[in-house]
């Protein structure tokens, strides 16, 4: 079934005609008068069968609200609000696919599709999403925003995930396009659809990206956050210098591996040390990190696995990980290799047993995204095909008393926060010729409510090339958790909207002066610029500034 043909029968479903409405209306006031969701809406079925679905609960508020027979009510539309995990750590990501485009990279185990960038699916949900809409960007992001907010979820601070392939090697003025479309759908209320098409090659652009990036400084649809993926070749100074022009904070990598050999014979096309220059020059222009791991490589056994996770945390020390496991598909070179039984998949015992020894490991300033990929079952030729591994590992885990302490584990979300119990921690650790400082703010339970990453660099550090940075401390992160909510929105206890952000910028500063730095420099997101410069920074080229 189609995304197009999903969607009409989620419209029919959820079609609120005066009747429903009535009911929908009835059922929100006992939700409000303390009636648990589920109870409430069972306990009003529909004339014809069955009941509201909470999609058509959400639907039925906004338009109460609009009309001005409902009173706005916060608590009322979080408990009706569907898939609330979305945004429950502060922001509300919103992910885009560039169009199909030839990738440097020859790698045996990425599947190849023509109708599709390298390594995607057309029936991954994101792709077909995106393949739906023809790879345009506006369209992708527009829509996205409103299929969101008709599920209830705030948009007011929006993280953009671009997708496909390796960023780095499509067409500059296709990436610069790219971008400026995604802001324009985030910049503008319109249900147009603009199909706009990037010029050719050296012709200079017909449109202004820094104005585009000054509107969202104020939009209804702030960008808190975009983030690219790319290979570790790609990265060089004048890579960052770009990277920077077009907005990006977060860079995804593959590294896959942090063996030589492994790499090679998966023809990678690049080694360890090639991916730790990229991560040392990565954080010397303060990039947030995600890196990408694959087990079961062809080559790659379940204990030399476990000993290749050990060495992320050697120097490399992402803030982020995504952990993917090797899935055997029948459009990637690595299935010849299968064909004459070179390669075994991993079970999905295998899997579970070591990702249940290796996640406990994994460092309190680090945040685990993904331990599988989203590749639906049919996909996969032999070997594991379910997508729930995350509730598998926890179940496990659980068993046998082991926890993992990773961000995404421990962070606060929905949970009230009492500043006053707030534990201040400073955990340091050394990465790529620089001094980390992960400030964190700890509950009672050892709940994670906010951090800030402050990067001090040493002798030896990679030059950038750019001058806002010369004797700069870097603040590469500042993220205070809980349920993303509207700008300028109040909500009580909420770990947002507590100050923590600003002390945490008060105690790095504090560190980076100690330190003998008499600056420090955010690499600041579009819609957060205001944020920071409201807390004494100023604009310099491409980073915010403060003197210290």
């Amino acid at each position: 079934m189609t995304i197009s043909e999903k969607r009409d029968l989620w419209k029919k479903a959820n079609k609120l005609t005066p009747q429903k409405m009535a009911l929908a209306h009835s059922v929100l006031e006992k939700i409000r008068g303390g009636v648990d969701v589920m109870r409430a809406l069972r306990g009003q079925p529909l004339p014809e069968g069955g009941y509201l679905t909470k999609a058509a609960l959400v639907a039925a508020y906004q338009q109460l609200v609009d009309a001005g027979t409902l009173a706005p009510d916060r608590a009322l539309l979080e408990s009706i609000r569907m898939k609330p995990m979305r945004t429950l750590s502060g922001v509300t990501t919103v992910t885009v696919l560039t169009k199909p485009y030839p990738c440097p990279g020859k790698c045996i185990f990425c599947p190849t599709d023509v109708r599709m960038p390298k390594s995607y699916l057309p029936d991954e949900p994101g792709a077909m999403r995106a393949l739906e809409h023809q790879f345009d960007p506006y369209t992708q992001v527009q829509m996205r925003i409103k299929a969101l907010t008709n599920l209830g979820h705030p948009t007011d601070k929006i993280e953009l995930l671009i997708l496909g392939g390796t960023w780095s090697s499509y067409r500059r003025d296709y990436q610069e396009w790219f971008i400026k479309r995604c802001f324009d759908a985030m910049n503008e209320n319109t249900d147009e659809t603009d199909k706009e098409e990037p010029k050719e090659r050296n012709t200079a652009p017909s449109f202004n990206l820094t104005e585009v990036h000054t509107a969202n400084e104020s939009a209804r649809h702030r960008n808190v956050g975009l983030v690219i993926e790319t290979r570790p070749d790609e990265i060089n100074e004048d890579e960052l210098r770009w990277l920077r022009y077009l907005g990006v904070t977060k860079v995804q990598m593959g590294a896959q591996s942090f063996d030589d050999h492994i790499l090679e014979i998966n023809k990678r096309g690049h080694d360890v040390d090639c991916t730790r220059k990229a991560v040392a020059l990565l954080r010397a222009g303060g990039f947030k990190i995600v890196l990408h791991w694959m087990p079961n490589l062809l080559g790659a056994t379940p204990q030399s696995d476990r000993v290749d996770f050990a060495k992320l945390w050697e120097d490399f020390c992402p803030d982020e990980i995504k952990i993917y496991p090797n899935q055997l598909l029948a459009n990637a070179e690595l299935y010849e290799y299968w064909q004459r039984g070179e390669f075994h998949p991993y079970t999905t015992q295998d899997l579970v047993e070591m990702l249940v020894d290796i996640k406990p490991t994994i460092p309190r300033y680090c945040r685990v995204n993904r331990v599988i990929r989203d590749i639906p079952g049919n996909n996969v030729v032999e070997g594991n095909t379910r997508t729930s591994l995350r509730q598998d590992i926890q179940s496990e885990m659980k068993k046998r008393g082991t926890r993992c302490q990773c961000i995404r584990c421990r962070e606060v979300r929905g949970t009230s926060v009492d500043s006053a119990t707030l534990r201040l921690d400073d955990q340091v650790y050394k990465a790529g010729f620089a001094e980390e400082h992960f400030l964190s703010f700890i509950t009672t339970d050892d709940g994670l409510a906010g951090f800030i990453r402050l990067s001090l660099p040493q002798a030896g550090a990679p030059q950038t090339g750019m001058s806002d940075l010369s004797g700069a401390a870097l603040i590469r992160e500042v993220h205070v958790y809980g349920q993303s909510l509207a700008v300028g929105a109040e909500q009580t206890g909420s770990a947002q909207h507590v100050g923590l952000g600003t002390r945490l910028l008060e105690e790095a500063e504090l560190i980076a002066r100690a330190n003998g730095f008499k600056k420090l420099a955010v690499i600041a997101a579009i819609g957060t610029r205001q944020y920071y410069l409201d807390r004494g920074f100023e604009r310099d080229e491409n980073y915010l500034v403060k003197k210290i």
